[in-house]
């Protein structure tokens, strides 16, 4: 309620308690000023009815909301069920308009303002988390692959005789699809070893360029983060080769906001050389639901390019999850899950390293990689074969998600193009291994019951026992809420 509002509320309540109300209202809303007039997250996070107040306000300013609305075109907000309208908070528009995603909508001047408020506030956190010097950034609600075919097919109208993009080789098939969807040739540069990393081959990235000449590639497409062994690539010189030979540089950063090495790649690759755009997830970074990325870079003009190459408006969704979490948390929040995360990873190696031991494995030595680790499955391997792909099955149906067992010698065909070790991101490691990784949000509960998994995972493969897994028997999951042991035939 406005101040005419309360003032005539006082004709029915005692002027005590109205004012008393319009107090608590104003706390409301100095938090909202302050956001709309700094465009920053705040230090502290917001609590759920501050939030849902604003959300509810910039709803009522689109027109689809507005009373007595008489809506005659195509596209006019309307929504069947009551239900998904509330999912939405009734922001039905979405974002942008046909020629731009960060344009402002005439008719949806609160969707446009939560548009404008979410690029704002995620540009805050990503200077808090290291990369300072970004100019600019929009939320675009496709994740991280599609998000960087938007960007090479931007880069097709400054570079029109290019057809190849220089690739040093991640085995993730989104971010190689990115490039095929976007009508390029990718160029694969592999990883040379050093000790037990995949590290990126500089001496191969220039002679590739000169081979190919510059003014046929499109760009360099490096990566942050990864899977261990593999590490984030050298992306100082590479920024440097691609300022050397004028050409763009994409980089791929799907996880890398949580971490501040990544991050600091990124500012020094820009200080030292030339980035064009990086592109990180919502889900991995923020903790929201998949289907949203950030497009970041250090000049203005670029980033509103990618963002006018986006056909049509876009759904509000993302935008809507990234702010409200943001939000939520607050400064003080994200930082804090970020030192969590840091903590956990470390717990998570030390912990990674005794059980390993105790098996005569080994964790390998990845320090260049700050959020995943992968433990050597060397002896398990010479003695059968079999037990390390067995293995990530009795993990998976033991409900250990996100863990992955790399088997050596494994072809995939992506796209037209067969790699051999597929996963282990070189035609031949030297050794089988398993994969985890500390991301934001774990837990050291996480960590403990991984472990104790894997410690019976790995001692029934060592007694030879013959493991026949099925998601509904031979399952043994142990939790604080409950234990539960289920062998042969379910009991109904």
């Amino acid at each position: 309620m406005n101040a005419e509002n309360f003032q005539a509320g006082e004709r029915l309540v005692n002027a005590a308690y109205v004012r008393q109300g319009s107090q608590g209202r104003r706390a409301h809303e100095l938090r909202v000023r302050a956001l709309l007039e700094q465009g920053k997250c705040p230090e502290a996070g917001w609590d759920e009815s501050t939030i849902e107040l604003f959300l509810h306000e910039l709803a009522i300013m689109d027109s689809n909301n507005f009373l007595g609305n008489c809506g005659v075109g195509e596209r006019e907000g309307r929504v069947a069920s009551e239900l998904v309208a509330r999912r939405h908070y009734r922001l039905i528009h979405g974002i942008g308009r046909s020629g731009d995603i960060s344009a402002v909508q005439p008719k949806a001047a609160g969707s446009s303002l939560l548009n404008k408020l979410t690029n704002s506030v995620v540009l805050d956190i990503i200077k808090l988390a290291g990369v300072k010097t970004t100019s600019s950034c929009f939320v675009v609600p496709m994740a991280t692959g599609m998000s960087l075919t938007l960007c090479f097919l931007t880069l097709r109208h400054q570079r029109p005789k290019a057809r190849y993009i220089i690739w040093p080789r991640i085995d993730q098939k989104s971010c190689f699809k990115s490039m095929i969807t976007a009508g390029f040739e990718p160029v694969v540069i592999e990883n040379v070893l050093e000790g037990d990393e995949l590290r990126t081959d500089l001496q191969a990235v220039e002679a590739k360029i000169l081979d190919l000449g510059a003014d046929n590639i499109l760009c360099v497409h490096s990566t942050t983060s990864c899977f261990a062994p593999r590490v984030p690539d050298r992306l100082e010189e590479l920024a440097e080769i691609c300022m050397k030979y004028d050409i763009p540089h994409i980089v791929n950063n799907a996880y890398g906001v949580q971490s501040s090495k990544c991050m600091h790649l990124i500012q020094q690759g820009a200080r030292r050389g030339r980035i064009d755009a990086f592109v990180q997830s919502l889900d991995k970074n923020f903790m929201v639901p998949v289907g949203g990325a950030i497009i970041a870079g250090f000049s203005d003009s670029f980033i509103q390019e990618i963002s006018k190459m986006y056909p049509g408006r876009a759904s509000a969704s993302p935008s809507l999850d990234a702010l409200i979490t943001l939000l939520s948390l607050g400064t003080k929040g994200y930082h804090q899950l970020l030192r969590e995360r840091k903590e956990m990873f470390s717990y998570l190696s030390n912990e990674v390293k005794k059980l390993a031991e105790s098996y005569n494995e080994r964790l390998l030595d990845t320090p260049h990689n700050p959020i995943s680790l992968a433990m050597s499955l060397k002896e398990l391997d010479e003695q059968n074969p079999e037990a390390v792909t067995q293995l990530g099955s009795m993990l998976f149906t033991r409900q250990v998600s996100g863990a992955r067992v790399v088997s050596l010698g494994i072809l995939q065909t992506v796209s037209g193009y067969t790699f051999k070790g597929f996963m282990a991101h070189t035609d031949k490691y030297q050794c089988s291994y398993l994969n985890a990784a500390s991301a934001i949000g774990m837990k050291k509960e996480d960590v403990d019951m991984f472990l104790k998994r894997l410690d019976k995972c790995l001692k029934a493969l060592r007694k030879g026992k013959d493991q026949k897994d099925s998601p509904m028997l031979n399952i043994d999951i142990d939790s604080d809420m409950e234990k539960c042991n289920i062998e042969g035939d379910i009991q109904h």
